[in-house]
């Protein structure tokens, strides 16, 4: 993830989930095609001493569950393999992955450069690098990992025509200037070098839902729902980067800043059923969309009653403990480009 925009720091709260999906995390034992996930995070007493970034991403989008993460790995792993695979990485190569988080996409990238390759672990969170350096360190590859404190509207800690490849992974729904983005990943990329991306287009999972919460059947308190949603929602869509383009303006975006040979892949869903992330209550509402909104606990306490919040609940673990599936309304995307 990368710089906040300017909503952001408003206390915007955007209902959108940072993958187009359930909360998720990675482990290490998980891997897809030979690729080696994460170890799982152990964070202690010190989540509250971390920035809103790394909160989210070691903490609350799986409330520290080991369950929900895992539940979730694989789906996870397939976003990483789909960067990968499109960025077609090569032994010697020096990628660049951008808004790496805890390095999914990155420490995924270090068989592919090889022995003789490099990967420039960026992010504007100086909590997530120090915790990605740490693992680089135990990991025994510290060597050919390199970190950089940015944002991606502002790569200029790397020199331009200095890496053969730039991932990235849910980090543009994050970023008001996405074409300043695009602009900062054809200049660092040398002639010939490749980008690669994942992005979910939130915008079409908000267009095209039913208005509802969690994917679950909560009819009989669509009231309160309603109020819930309230909570997320602070600022209209055409103002909000997490909802205010589409797949078309990622196309736009790459092709005005001068790649080639440009290529989509696109997939969307709607009300398609499948298991919750948790079937346990207490879990699920201690988990948070993404690092810009509230955990569901937090906006049941800002936005309904004592009594309506025992009537949400109410319904809520029921519908869990009866094993309704959650109906997953979400789109998402891989792009990858050339730079002449």
């Amino acid at each position: 993830m990368t710089t906040p925009c300017p909503a952001a720091s408003r206390s915007q709260r955007c209902p959108a989930t940072d993958d187009g999906a359930v909360p998720v995390d990675e482990q290490r034992h998980v891997t897809t095609r030979g690729r080696p996930g994460l170890a799982p995070v152990h964070y202690g007493g010190l989540v509250a001493a971390q920035d809103r970034w790394a909160r989210w991403v070691l903490h609350s989008r799986d409330a520290g569950d080991d369950r929900v993460r895992g539940r979730a790995a694989e789906q996870l792993a397939g976003y990483r393999d789909g960067v990968l695979d499109r960025a077609a990485v090569a032994d010697g190569d020096v990628l660049l992955d951008v808004g790496t988080g805890d390095g999914l996409v990155a420490f995924g990238a270090l068989d592919g450069v090889g022995a003789d390759g490099k990967v420039v672990f960026s992010d504007v969170s100086a909590d997530l690098l120090a915790e990605c350096r740490r693992r680089a360190a135990a990991d025994g590859v510290l060597e050919r990992c390199d970190f950089v404190q940015a944002g991606a509207e502002d790569l200029s800690g790397v020199a331009d025509g200095s890496v053969d490849v730039v991932t990235m992974r849910s980090v543009l729904i994050y970023v008001a200037r996405k074409d300043r983005a695009f602009a900062e990943f054809f200049r660092v990329l040398r002639p010939g070098g490749r980008l690669s991306i994942f992005e979910p287009i939130n915008r079409f999972a908000v267009l095209a839902g039913d208005g509802g919460l969690l994917g679950l059947d909560l009819t009989q308190v669509a009231d309160l729902v309603a109020k819930v949603r309230g909570a997320y929602r602070s600022v209209p869509i055409e103002a909000d980067p997490m909802l205010n383009f589409d797949e078309r303006d990622l196309l736009r975006w790459a092709r005005d800043a001068g790649f080639a040979e440009l290529e989509l892949d696109y997939r969307a869903e709607v009300g398609v059923p499948g298991p919750p992330p948790t079937t346990d209550w207490d879990v699920l509402k201690a988990t948070a969309p993404n690092p810009l909104a509230p955990t569901l606990e937090e906006a049941l306490d800002q936005m309904l009653t004592d009594e309506e919040r025992r009537r949400f609940e109410r319904h809520a673990r029921a519908a869990l403990a009866a094993g309704m599936p959650a109906r997953t309304t979400t789109a998402r995307t891989f792009l990858r480009g050339v730079r002449p």
